[in-house]
């Protein structure tokens, strides 16, 4: 990358210089192209902290690092480790900076998705793990592993499980490559003795990337806080006027869902667009059970148990919402109609036209329908399951008194758990009263 960050004619001249043979393997050298910032730390780490903005070259870095760690034998038994398996499958191994794309063709491993598995020339094997899924690494040893985007995993102990695999081998290793997030687990890395930090902003890799992509993401995100998180990879505390922090959200998450449930909802903020430009449609699933969590008796709480928000199509959002209400399965789906109106309906019913549905129009400010239910929070009564990043990001960093722009994610939270923990309050916010409502799915 460094090369490729020249201006053309310095490139050029280098290239021209170079005898045929390194040529051939210049396409492969990971050493010839990569920025100083982006070769493994020289003084000694156990874990390798990469905290970069999007597009920095994170993926790249982390899986040029296992490649290095095959090639030369240091590691045989290596786990690579992603939010999800999509996650591991789409960007760490078959992605455009993954593992496969990077890989020289005489020393291409071979890969077999039913297995999880990597199997390269001289024998050295990788496994795929989901972080959604802990208990797969609660046995496996390794002598290196990946950790990609560990800020957005959903549980804490994935990361636990594979620290306790580390132990094959004389110096075993983790390369965590990750945008920022002020979580436990990252705020304890850095302060680690044996963690070396790197940090980097987008603009490092701008040579390399689209020139759309950064002029779009430079006039809709710098100067904002979600740029200096995502653009400059700062760990941002939560905001002064915040109704929510995260020391109070990581106090109440759980790590399981209940095993019975009351009820059940899915709650929608559709987005009133679908273009580059549009805001996500937030969806979230929420849940009631009684359960002595934290040490407040067996009263009945709330449990956010995903978070599918996005920038989908109408159709998408549609769907996405419909198959987390079957698979649940849940007794209702809740959407605000301010502005997408029977739009909403039609969209649902599309896919399922025996879906329980109810309208909820926004007839007052988000800080009026917000602060009933973060009191709920101070309570006691609403627990996240799992580390649901991108929503407690909107949660913590939203200031109801700034203006500031519209939190989809927290919306359709809001929404959820006001279906279920605030009874009658619900139809201050309703478009239409209960009875014309289409009945609850036995």
């Amino acid at each position: 990358m460094w090369l490729a960050s020249q201006p053309a004619p310095v490139r050029e001249r280098i290239i021209r210089e170079l005898k045929p043979e390194t040529k051939a393997g210049l396409r492969w050298s990971w050493g010839f192209w990569a920025r100083p910032d982006q070769l493994p730390p020289t003084s000694p780490w156990r874990t390798w902290l990469v905290l970069a903005g999007r597009g920095w070259g994170k993926t790249r870095v982390g899986v040029e690092w296992v490649r290095a760690q095959v090639e030369s034998k240091r590691a045989g038994r290596i786990a690579l480790v992603g939010a999800t398996a999509a996650d591991v499958r789409d960007v760490i191994v078959e992605g455009e900076s993954g593992i496969l794309a990077v890989s020289p063709p005489d020393f291409r491993p071979i890969y077999e998705p039913s297995k999880r598995r990597l199997t390269w020339p001289n024998g050295a094997q990788a496994t795929t793990y989901s972080a959604d899924e802990p208990d797969r690494l609660r046995g496996p040893q390794h002598d290196a592993a990946l950790a990609d985007e560990l800020a957005a995993w959903r549980y804490p102990q994935a990361w636990d499980m594979l620290r306790f695999g580390l132990r094959l081998g004389a110096d075993p290793r983790v390369v965590v490559t990750t945008t920022p997030r002020p979580t436990p687990i990252i705020r304890g890395l850095i302060k680690e003795p044996t963690t070396v930090v790197t940090r980097g902003s987008t603009y490092d890799n701008a040579p390399n990337l689209a020139p759309g992509f950064l002029t779009e993401i430079v006039s809709k995100y710098e100067g904002t806080r979600l740029g200096r998180q995502e653009l400059h990879a700062e760990i941002l505390d939560d905001v002064a006027g915040a109704l929510w922090h995260r020391e109070q959200l990581d106090a109440l998450r759980v790590q399981s869902r209940p095993p019975v449930f009351e009820r059940a909802v899915v709650a929608i903020d559709p987005a009133v667009s679908n273009n580059e430009g549009s805001d996500e449609t937030g969806i979230v699933v929420a849940a009631l059970a009684r359960c002595g969590c934290k040490g407040n008796g067996a009263d009945l709480h709330a449990f956010v148990l995903d978070d599918l928000s996005g920038k989908w199509s109408p159709d998408a959002w549609a769907r996405k919402a419909i198959g987390a209400y079957r698979t649940l399965p849940a007794d209702r789906i809740v959407a605000e109609v301010n502005n997408g109106g029977a739009l909403v309906e039609v969209n649902l019913r599309t896919v399922d036209p025996h879906a329980s549905y109810r309208a909820v129009h926004a007839a007052q400010g988000k800080r009026t329908r917000a602060e009933p239910i973060a009191a709920l929070y101070e309570q006691g009564k609403v627990h996240h399951v799992g580390m649901l990043a991108q929503l407690e990001d909107q949660m913590c960093t939203w200031d109801p008194l700034a203006g500031d722009r519209s939190p989809d994610r927290m919306d359709a939270c809001v929404w959820a758990l006001t279906e279920l923990m605030l009874g009658s309050v619900v139809a201050d916010f309703s478009s239409e009263p209960d009875e014309i409502l289409s009945p609850l799915r036995m």
